[in-house]
């Protein structure tokens, strides 16, 4: 597993474990335990003995989308932190002999596939939009082609923001709901993707089951919600008020180009999970910000 330390890697890899799974995780660093090995994908150095024999693997690494402003340098890092890792994964699984390649590759990619859809539904069918999340989509997913060509199932996982109290979608909104400062952004009526976190997780073990499947597959909640109605199902779940409004200006002020992503429309649907009869536990944005953020008991529906 690549990307194993990051918020979705660290919860994926203890599920996996938990559930009888052997995991190697792959660290940039020396390695300090017997779970670890190094590698370096700027380089394109990975050892293809640790790959070689596995069941699956799986590669969710990437630097952060929305920590830091969009510099030409950090937009380059976006880029070499997915492109190279996963052609180095890749070009390792297509090298090995036919009877040492992975059965599964579970690759990393993100709903931003789409760029702007506006009030439009979309489901893995669609092309990809024409923003910078989008063309970065495009040579990431693109890059894992040669494990594909090898005969290794790949599956593409187009995730949304995953919503958990510690995720990068929920934590920035806590103090400012706490002072009564919670708002949507512009008008409001803009769709999000997203998903709960134990959910994605579900998932990923689901889809690491299921070779039937392959291609991209949307890891987004069964029902988008408009952004109004994700501030408004916050502030009930931290009994706050959500009555102010971001004007998009001072998105644009605050986040250069990375607003422009913030203030774009995404209804996004899992046609792919849908059909494969996935049964979603948090449905409903407002189920999943109750169970997020442990403020009233939310049962599974």
């Amino acid at each position: 597993m690549a990307g194993a330390s990051g918020f979705l890697g660290t919860r994926l890899a203890a599920r996996l474990t938990d559930a009888g799974h052997d995991i190697t995780r792959l660290v940039r660093r020396p390695a300090q335990k017997p779970d670890e090995a190094t590698w370096r994908p700027g380089q394109n150095q990975l050892d293809p003995a640790l790959v070689a024999g596995a069941d699956a693997v799986i590669n969710l690494a990437g630097a952060s989308i929305g920590h830091w402003r969009w510099t030409p340098g950090y937009k380059r890092l976006l880029r070499s932190s997915r492109v190279d890792t996963t052609a180095t994964i890749a070009g390792v699984i297509k090298q090995l002999p036919a009877e040492d390649r992975p059965r599964t590759l579970l690759q990393a990619s993100a709903v931003g596939w789409y760029g702007d859809t506006g009030d439009r539904t979309v489901t893995e069918e669609a092309p990809a939009g024409r923003t910078f999340l989008a063309d970065l989509c495009r040579v990431w997913e693109a890059a894992a082609r040669p494990a594909e060509d090898a005969g290794t199932r790949v599956v593409l996982l187009r995730t949304a923001p995953a919503i958990s109290r510690e995720g990068s979608l929920i934590k920035p909104l806590l103090l400012p709901f706490k002072f009564g400062a919670g708002a949507r952004i512009g008008s409001g009526r803009q769709w999000m993707a997203w998903i709960a976190v134990d959910d994605w997780l579900t998932a990923a073990e689901f889809l690491l089951d299921r070779d039937s499947i392959a291609g991209p597959v949307n890891l987004v909640a069964a029902e988008p919600c408009t952004n109004a109605e994700f501030t408004k199902a916050f502030g009930r779940a931290v009994h706050r008020p959500a009555v102010l409004s971001v004007p998009t200006v001072v998105l644009d002020v605050a986040l250069g180009e990375l607003a422009g992503e913030a203030k774009q429309s995404q209804r996004v649907r899992a046609g792919v999970l849908e059909r494969a009869g996935f049964e979603w536990a948090y449905p409903d944005i407002e189920s999943a910000m109750f169970a997020a953020l442990g403020r009233e008991p939310a049962q599974p529906r």
